[in-house]
Parts: C-alpha cells; structure tokens; sequence
C-alpha cells in the first residue's frame, strides 16, 4: 500500500535562534524520514535559520512578506500544504521531536483526522522538569473540553489534509490558530485523539506565548485573558461556515470569559486576590487553565 504524502511544518521567527540546533537534531533522529518539510519565515531570511540549525533535509520555505501578520503566512502556508499532501504534522521549532513523532502521527491519521499528542514538559536547555505530562484526563470529552481548553497545539498536532482544508481560513489577526483550528475541527464532525505517550518535548521557557507552569503573575494572567477574549471573538464573528445548533457552548464561553476579563481589569485587588488563589492549586497541564478558572469562579463572579 503507498504511505500517503505527509509534510512536516513549523514556522521560525526571531528569537528561536538558540533552539534551532537541537530542533534540526531531532528531525534528522526521525524513525520515519519520508516527509517533507516545510518552514514558513516569520521575520526572519533562510540564511539565519540554517546557520543556526546546522543540519536541515531538503526545505520547502515560504518566506513571509512585512504586509503580513504572522496568522496570515501560517494561513498561505496551510493552503498550500493542504493542496500538495494528504497530511499535515505541525511543530514548534522550540520544541524537540521524539524519534517516532512522525510514524506515530502516520499511524494515527490512518483511524482519525486530528491527532495530537502528549507533551514532555522540559525547561529551555531541554531538561526534564520531571512534572506530569501536558494533556487533557484519559476520559476528556472534547466537546466539553474544547470550548475552555485547548490540547491541539501547533507542536504536537496532526491533520488529514482534507480536515486542516475545511478549517481555513485563519483570520489575519488570529493569535490562538491551533485553538480556532482544533475547534473547527471537532465542529464539522472531525474525529479527534489525542495520543498520552509523549511524543514532543515542550520547553518552557519566558517567551511561551501560553505558560501552563506557576507561579503565573499579574500581568501574565491579564495577557492571557486578553488572548482568550480574542480568541472567541475570531472564533465567532469572521466568516467562517459554522455548522448548524454547535455555536452555544462557545457563546457561553465567550461571555464567561469575557466577564473575567472585565473583572480582572477594573479591580487590581481582585486580579491580586485571583492571582495568589490560582498559584495555590495544583496545576492543570492544558493550555489557557489559568483564565477564568472554575474553582475560583467564587472569587471573581462576585466582583462582576
């Protein structure tokens, strides 16, 4: 049987320079090498890249212009792919691939059309931080999931072609694009699994753009709450086709969180008081658990 076309894709801006050596080292280490690779340029030229990375298979790149917005290269990217190959695996180039990332993604899109995977938590020289990995429970139910959290990120996820096709476009001001995109996913009727053994190692370093490790700060809670009420907004009001009767939960959502939002940034004693309770509990290793969370949501509805 022939193994469908997959490409492999990350998209590499200025300041992931000292990650790039040992994210090439890691593609090279793969047990399945018959992909492709595909870099989008965010602000930064090939010649960068490579004198950094050292060691890089043949690259396919799509160089950014200065009229777009780092959504809108990922969205070109994305629509090309989606035309050339018949699956899509997405990394972060400040993470490092596991040797069988891409086989298990392979394996994976064979019985499902969005597949994601576990994520080693190390610091930014690639140590374990010896914490459980990032991922949802065993029993998540994404419909239930999804419309708070999200585990399909950039790094650790793999589409169908066909599925990452009907998820486009991604809006030119979109932040959380792999949120929008495992969304629109599950809402067309996507089949999602999402795969416990860690298959990516995740740094975690100061410019992640969503922590998921206390001790979280003022301003970092406010920046994430900030992300988040942006994330519903494109989620709802661009263009995009929804699917009949499957906008309430993330209508609800949306204004659960766009109260806490309001809330944390009328009341810095509040945005104190929320902050102190938060780095109190024990963390949940999922993206965006910080914002809005229920076990507090005492503490902050009182103040709406």
């Amino acid at each position: 049987m022939a193994i469908d076309r997959l490409a492999l894709y990350t998209t590499i801006y200025p300041g992931c320079e000292p990650f790039l050596a040992g994210f090439g080292e890691s593609i090279e280490a793969q047990t399945d090498r018959d992909f492709d690779l595909w870099i989008g340029l965010d602000r930064i030229t090939a010649t960068v890249v490579l004198n950094a990375v050292g060691r890089l298979p043949r690259v396919h790149w799509v160089i950014g212009n200065p009229r777009e917005t780092p959504a809108s290269l990922r969205q070109r990217a994305f629509a090309m792919l989606v035309d050339a190959y018949d699956e899509v695996v997405l990394v972060d180039a400040d993470d490092l691939l596991q040797r069988g990332r891409i086989s298990a993604a392979r394996e994976a899109l064979e019985t499902c059309d969005v597949a994601a995977c576990a994520l080693r938590l190390v610091d930014a020289d690639g140590r374990d931080l010896g914490l459980a990995s990032f991922g949802p429970e065993p029993d998540a139910d994404w419909h239930e999931l999804l419309p708070r959290y999200n585990v399909f990120g950039l790094s650790n996820t793999a589409y169908r072609a066909d599925t990452l096709a009907r998820c486009l476009p991604v809006p030119p001001a979109c932040t959380l694009i792999d949120w929008l995109l495992a969304t629109r996913a599950m809402v067309t009727g996507a089949a999602l699994r999402f795969d416990p053994a860690p298959r990516m190692a995740y740094r975690q370093h100061a410019h992640n753009c969503a922590p998921v490790l206390p001790p979280f700060t003022a301003d970092g809670v406010l920046i994430a709450s900030e992300r988040v009420v942006q994330h519903y907004r494109l989620l709802l009001e661009s263009d995009w086709a929804w699917p009949v009767g499957t906008r309430p939960p993330f209508e609800r959502a949306r204004a659960r969180a766009e109260m806490f939002d309001r809330v944390m940034h009328r009341s810095p004693e509040m945005l104190s008081s929320y902050v102190t309770a938060l780095n109190q509990l024990a963390p949940r290793y999922v993206w965006w658990w910080a914002v809005a969370h229920p076990d507090l949501e005492e503490l902050w509805t009182s103040a709406a």
